[in-house]
């Protein structure tokens, strides 16, 4: 997200986006009230049949009067409606060990329980957060490994619990380098994939212009590609960066990146991976928010920069010192125009964005539903501290809400 003063909420909301949210305002007082209603000229109580219950009473008749492909056809079409009319609460998890799907499911080192479950619903593993989360409240000495995991997709919390708790569902010499996934964790998913010491890549690493970056760049950020990947045993550390750097050269060529204007392609894609949602349409809508910002001398004041250079993750906040402070050569509230370099390891998707931005007037953007990552984008502020409202409205809607994403 983006922000045009320090002290609004624009800038309080500007993180990447699958990272949780700041609430920055209270919650909302709702006040209800209820009357008595009664017919004028009359005494005596009138009884009356809610609304809901005609409603109900209207559905049970239609459902049974459609006969048993009717109902089939009425509840596969219809069933979260008729479940709310009839007051029958919507399953938050599946059942059985799964659909026989296989899904890779990687566990970053660092991650916590929340950060699990989130990693679980979005890969279609489990149904809801809340599901597998209540599991691990249930049980607080449960802890997990890093490393990537053979799951299925539609399992149940339960199954997928103990899919992940058993070691035989670990993929040995098959790793999953998530996109924007920073350099010192990806090291440390290379080495537990393929069992081979974290200092092996880390003396690899030394010397980065061995693998075709530049001599200025701070590091071989952003030169690793993301992907799901195999290694042969034996395989030494100083090739499997030669793969993951290989293949992130592949992928710059097939959208004709010529080499003097790959490193600030990289750059600019790592930004727009941290700060994009689960819409691949958002992608490029980031991408020219920033190019537009850039191209009128504006800042890009996103935290998602600041947050790498002060290597700081835990939290989506950043201070007003760590704001000001020009220091920090990620830091686009204090410096104009990119980082230093690459904040993380884009993907596809980002690399196209990156390389071609669609048209458009945009300078700001802010995630409104952070669960889904819908991310409504303006060209004037205005706009933007309207669309800022609405996710502190998607915030107070639930405490879910509020205790799992806008913490």
């Amino acid at each position: 997200m983006t922000s045009n003063d320090d002290d609004t909420w624009a800038e309080i909301f500007a993180t990447q986006p699958e990272q949780r949210r700041p609430e920055a305002a209270a919650d909302a007082v709702a006040a209800a009230s209820t009357r008595r209603s009664r017919r004028e000229g009359f005494d005596r109580p009138v009884r009356r049949r809610s609304g809901r219950g005609a409603v109900v009473a209207g559905v049970l008749a239609l459902l049974l009067g459609l006969g048993g492909l009717g109902v089939w056809l009425a509840w596969s079409n219809f069933e979260p409606q008729i479940r709310e009319l009839l007051g029958i609460e919507l399953p938050n998890d599946y059942e059985g060990d799964g659909n026989g799907q296989e899904v890779l499911v990687t566990i970053v080192p660092g991650d916590i329980g929340e950060d699990v479950a989130l990693t679980l619903q979005q890969s279609g593993v489990t149904m809801s957060f809340s599901a597998f989360y209540d599991l691990l409240l249930a049980d607080s000495s449960i802890s997990f490994q890093p490393g990537t995991y053979s799951l299925q997709g539609e399992m149940s919390a339960q199954a997928a619990l103990d899919a992940l708790l058993d070691p035989a569902n670990r993929v040995e010499n098959r790793v999953t380098i998530p996109e924007g996934t920073v350099l010192p964790e990806t090291l440390e998913l290379l080495a537990l994939g393929t069992g081979l010491p974290i200092e092996d890549f880390q003396a690899a690493i030394a010397d980065p212009t061995r693998f075709g970056v530049p001599a200025d760049a701070p590091s071989i950020e952003g030169y690793l590609f993301p992907a799901t990947y195999t290694f042969d045993p034996g395989v030494t550390a100083e090739q499997v960066i030669e793969r993951l750097a290989s293949e992130m050269t592949a992928r710059l060529d097939a959208l004709g990146i010529p080499a003097e204007d790959r490193y600030r392609v990289l750059t600019l894609a790592s930004v727009v991976q941290r700060e994009a949602g689960s819409d691949l349409e958002d992608f490029g809508r980031v991408a020219r928010v920033f190019t537009n910002r850039i191209d009128e001398g504006m800042l890009l004041q996103s935290d998602a920069t600041v947050h790498y250079g002060t290597q700081d993750f835990d939290s989506v906040f950043t201070t007003d010192a760590e704001r000001a402070d020009a220091s920090n050569p990620y830091n686009t509230y204090a410096n104009p125009g990119l980082p230093i370099g690459p904040i993380g390891a884009p993907g596809d998707a980002a690399l196209e964005a990156a390389a071609a931005p669609p048209e458009g007037e945009w300078l700001y953007f802010v995630t409104v539903n952070l669960a889904t990552g819908e991310t409504v984008f303006s060209e004037t502020l205005a706009q933007h501290e309207a669309a800022v409202r609405q996710l502190q409205e998607w915030c107070n809607a639930s405490e879910e809400n509020r205790t799992v994403y806008c913490d």
